[in-house]
């Protein structure tokens, strides 16, 4: 009873110290269905977080989990990548209907000089309608690609300048600068998310998990929610994840050249309200065997051998709340033998 009474009391704690962000591309029929979610299931997903969740401002979550800050129960943060005009024409007035503040990261050069991305107007409209704006770069191109005979220090100087024009651009349009990048593509390094952060970036990848005052700023993970993501039954679970309070991850290199000779995964879990043994990772949708010394687990990762964006996830049930789950996700991003970055 006394394990059951502080499970729930930690829990109580650790839900308020935690946050979901969603990420969106298209609303559409007509787009990439893997990057896509209709306007039909859009509205759906909405009703579900107004029933259910509450959904606040990307930054005042950032800055109530930064300064330590308690959040209500379920907070869930609703953002968009790359500032197509689908957002504007379907999804925006779905989520006035909700009252719903959100967040789009745009490649500045490109709105308003693309058919199918925003424009400027549409922008502004938008921001006075309850959306924010922030960098996505000024190009969607890969940050990890390199240029011939490029030197690490010549790509990260290049690959910077990048980020802070179009951090200039955004500000000089909207009024205001979060410094907030969406990796495009949700592809980083140690060395750049490392550097951004300390020129005072946040950073939002791709991978999933919830987000917490104990997690990376540097590279936040955000759920995706189109395409094969967008079924509810599965959504919901997310929806309701925890952020799991790790350490020592190692290898905490993303960046990976194939093949990809490390055999295993090795974190330490720092909370009474779940079991290790209970942790269970998957990689392609298949559980990873595990061996725990304490509460240090080590996976067995399956062996990387195709370019492109993978990631591990581990997940565990929460002791003190019914169908929660802490959540931890681990990328990694391979390019071809040639060095190039799949999209």
């Amino acid at each position: 009873m006394l394990t059951i009474t502080c499970a729930l009391f930690c829990l109580n704690t650790w839900a308020k110290d935690n946050a979901v962000i969603l990420l969106y591309h298209h609303v559409s029929h007509a787009t990439p269905t893997v990057t896509s979610v209709s306007p039909v299931t859009f509205r759906q997903h909405m009703q579900y977080l107004a029933d259910n969740h509450q959904v606040l401002p990307l930054k005042d979550v950032i800055d109530a989990l930064q300064n330590k800050q308690p959040l209500p129960d379920k907070t869930v943060v609703i953002t968009f990548d790359d500032g197509y005009e689908n957002i504007f024409t379907n999804a925006h007035p779905i989520i006035q209907e909700f009252s719903f503040p959100y967040t789009v990261f745009v490649n500045p050069p490109l709105i308003g000089n693309m058919a199918s991305q925003l424009d400027w107007h549409q922008v502004t409209q938008m921001a006075a309608e309850g959306a924010t704006f922030a960098n996505h770069g000024k190009q969607h191109q890969h940050m990890l690609d390199t240029n011939a005979e490029e030197s690490q220090q010549e790509w990260l100087d290049r690959v910077t300048d990048d980020i802070q024009a179009a951090e200039k651009m955004l500000a000089q349009h909207i009024g205001y600068s979060l410094k907030y990048l969406a990796f495009p593509y949700g592809e980083f390094d140690k060395s750049l998310k490392l550097h951004l952060r300390s020129l005072g970036y946040i950073g939002f990848a791709q991978h999933s998990g919830a987000i917490a005052s104990f997690s990376d700023f540097s590279a936040l993970p955000r759920f995706p929610a189109a395409g094969a993501y967008s079924e509810m039954n599965s959504l919901r679970v997310k929806l309701s994840s925890l952020s799991m309070p790790v350490n020592g991850v190692v290898p905490d290199e993303p960046k990976i050249r194939l093949p990809f000779s490390d055999k295993q995964l090795r974190l330490t879990v720092n909370s009474t309200d779940l079991i290790p043994r209970q942790i269970n990772c998957f990689q392609n949708g298949q559980t990873l065997s595990k061996t725990i010394n304490g509460k240090t687990i080590y996976v067995d990762i399956s062996p990387i051998t195709q370019p492109g964006r993978h990631r591990i996830n581990c997940t565990a049930p929460s002791l003190g709340e019914k169908d929660r789950f802490y959540w931890f996700s681990q990328p990694f991003f391979a390019p071809t033998a040639a060095g190039e970055w799949l999209d």
